[in-house]
């Protein structure tokens, strides 16, 4: 009679009795970290008061540290309201929805407005493939970082004479050290393995070439992350091939823009892309891809817009203020009600409502 393996059972048995839960010993906070936090919220435009009170909602459910100071700003003012600006600099943090930008015609962005006011010289988008949710292309980890407050965004823009409008293109060496840097500190602190430069600099040699020598001054400080270098047209070709072959992407700012948005795309779209814009000082939260997309009017009337993206992005806030077990719980839940597919928003192939997904979140919560 055939022996029964039984070392399979036994690891099956002692799986199923070891707890599911495992809890970090290693974070040690400090005393008083955790009082509660003010945070500046921007409810925003279009879709953005439906997915900022989903947040809300989740923070309350699960009764994390942070408190909102909420003000109504819409993208059709001239200026970002001063006690708005005081309010983001007194808390430190800010999290927004999408504020409109008009097109043409003299009003400027305010979400161009903000990070230049509150010096927010970095971009983060972190686009990645969610379990559950099907895509074209796997293995996609990918965090973009661009540079935001200088180059075709400077907004340095005259009409010469009638019919001729000159804008210019401002790279500093200073602002392309910093965003540098920042990417290969963020790769060194997230145990990334490469950093790659997207640039222009075969066509405009003297900015994008600047901004290229800025980036491998830099890199020679960190010899254990590889360093490459990519022409912003074959990256996105070679972004919707072969997307698994990136890792952290530092760009210019317009570029950043692009890269961001089609990377977003491929990872399962711009309502699930968690961003954040951080400077030394202040950080502001938002939906990672397209922060101008305010969504349709029909998507604000049937109350049926995404909060995944600005869920996960308020994850990324919550590490920001050090909470990163609520962080761990807020992300946690969510990936799991997107695996499960029983609540999704149209974009991602259901019918949910907005309050369909926060609900099914709040149950998910540990």
């Amino acid at each position: 009679m055939a022996r029964r393996n039984v070392f399979p059972i036994l690891k099956q048995i002692a799986a199923a009795t070891r707890s599911p839960h495992t809890r970090s010993v290693t974070y040690m906070p400090r005393p008083g970290d955790g009082a509660p936090r003010a945070v500046t919220l921007i409810p925003g435009d279009g879709v953005g008061p439906l997915v900022t009170n989903a947040v809300e909602q989740v923070m309350e459910a699960m009764h994390a540290p942070v408190f909102f100071e909420s003000y109504e700003v819409h993208g059709d003012l001239s200026r970002v309201p001063q006690e708005v600006i005081e309010s983001i600099k007194k808390n430190k943090v800010c999290l927004k929805g999408g504020l409109k930008t008009p097109m043409g015609g003299g009003v400027s962005s305010l979400n161009v407005q903000l990070r230049k006011e509150l010096d927010l010289y970095a971009s983060l988008v972190n686009c990645f493939n969610l379990p559950g949710l099907p895509t074209r292309h796997e293995n996609v980890d990918i965090v973009v970082i661009r540079e935001n407050t200088e180059g075709e965004y400077s907004g340095l823009e005259h009409e010469v004479v009638p019919g001729v409008v000159e804008s210019l293109k401002v790279i500093t060496k200073f602002c392309s050290e910093r965003i540098a840097q920042y990417a290969f500190e963020y790769a060194y602190l997230n145990n990334r393995k490469t950093v790659t430069a997207v640039h222009k600099a075969n066509i405009m040699k003297l900015a994008d070439g600047l901004f290229l020598e800025s980036c491998r001054e830099v890199a020679t400080k960190y010899p254990s992350i590889k360093y490459n270098e990519i022409i912003v047209d074959n990256c996105c070709m070679q972004l919707v091939s072969k997307p698994e072959q990136f890792d952290v992407m530092v760009t210019p700012n317009l570029y950043g823009n692009l890269v961001a948005n089609t990377a977003a795309g491929i990872a399962g779209g711009t309502g699930v892309m968690p961003g954040g814009n951080v400077g030394a000082d202040h950080a502001v939260f938002e939906q990672g891809a397209s922060a101008g997309n305010v969504g349709k009017d029909k998507i604000v009337h049937q109350k049926k817009a995404n909060p995944v993206a600005l869920l996960l992005s308020s994850a990324m806030m919550l590490r920001h203020l050090q909470f990163p077990s609520f962080a761990d719980r807020l992300e946690t839940a969510v990936k799991r009600v997107i695996s499960e597919g029983k609540y999704r928003t149209k974009d991602l192939g259901g019918g949910s409502t907005t309050q369909e997904v926060v609900d099914a979140v709040i149950a998910n919560l540990d």
